[in-house]
């Protein structure tokens, strides 16, 4: 059997694997349910990551046999405890010979740019940036979690439009094509249900209301439309943060790309932060091509296991 390594991308609405041969070619490719790091919850989130690499090594392996390397890239594990704790919770596992945790955003940044220059967007169910500048020195920006972070992601769009349903409907501001949406979404029937709703909408759930606000936004209501452009602010605000700290101009050339669920190429908030960029960020240059993620975890795989993939 040839050397196998894994790369996996685990956000909050779901977790991606990939099982991949020496020269970096997918054997096996899995989608399971999110697994997201929370305080406390290395074991859950270890436990869905085991669970779909042994389905995902099934189906290319025999069985008892090991990967030389896997690379987890999952959100949630900004903080040194997180990391260790996923990383202690996986290598029980015994999944692999070498086993490393990274954040879903540097798995991204892998997949985009090798390990050369560059800022990557994601925006999904939550939000964050990464760069690495050409001294090859990493940052971050945003990711602080949807407490009160994730500025410009679904589930911090989804808190917004509920914000301004409430408002609508005490008339501190004018009536919104969002009220009968968003309401429709939850699945209530008036906007004091959402009360409830919302305290127990976990972040996926949030970030289901996202849709609504852009498909309200492209019909034309203003207040949806006005949303939309505060989440392109606040994007925007995490890649000039990068340019600035790791290429010091935002004038400099900064090879951008963009991950996640709410970036899918054509979609409305990734068209109207294109645009933007051109202002805000003169020198970003938007990389077209698809980011995947997990196909950056298996080049990071890689590298750990000392491979060199053609």
């Amino acid at each position: 059997m040839t050397d196998l390594v894994v790369g996996v991308d685990g956000g909050g609405s779901k977790t991606r694997v990939i099982v991949a041969d020496a020269s970096g070619e997918a054997l096996a490719d899995v989608t399971g349910p999110g697994s997201a790091m929370a305080p406390g919850r290395a074991d859950h989130s270890a436990g869905v990551i085991g669970a779909l690499v042994q389905d995902a090594m099934s189906q290319v392996a025999v069985k008892g046999i090991k990967a030389r390397a896997l690379v987890a890239g999952v959100a949630g594990v900004g903080r040194a405890h997180e990391n260790r704790a996923l990383t202690a919770a996986l290598e029980d596992l015994e999944l692999a010979d070498e086993i490393a945790v990274e954040g879903d955003g540097e798995i991204a940044l892998t997949d985009a740019f090798g390990f050369g220059p560059g800022v990557i967007l994601i925006s999904g169910t939550g939000s964050i940036a990464y760069g690495r500048g050409p001294s090859r020195v990493l940052a971050r920006a945003g990711g602080w979690g949807p407490a009160f972070g994730d500025e410009g992601s679904g589930a911090w769009i989804g808190r917004k439009a509920l914000a301004i349903v409430a408002s609508a409907a005490d008339g501190r501001e004018p009536a919104t094509a969002l009220t009968g949406a968003i309401l429709t979404a939850a699945q209530v029937n008036e906007p004091s249900e959402l009360i409830p709703w919302g305290i127990a909408a976990k972040p996926n759930e949030m970030a289901a209301l996202a849709p609504v606000v852009f498909n309200a936004a492209s019909a034309g209501d203003v207040r949806a439309n006005a949303l939309v452009g505060l989440a392109v602010e606040e994007l925007v605000l995490h890649i000039r943060a990068l340019a600035l700290k790791l290429f010091m101009d935002d004038r400099a050339a900064v090879p951008v790309a963009f991950s996640g669920g709410l970036m899918q190429k054509g979609s409305l908030l990734r068209k109207r932060l294109e645009h933007r960029l051109k202002s805000a960020v003169p020198g970003a240059q938007v990389r077209a091509g698809e980011i995947i993620a997990a196909r950056g975890a298996v080049k990071s795989a890689l590298a750990l296991a000392g491979i060199d993939s053609v």
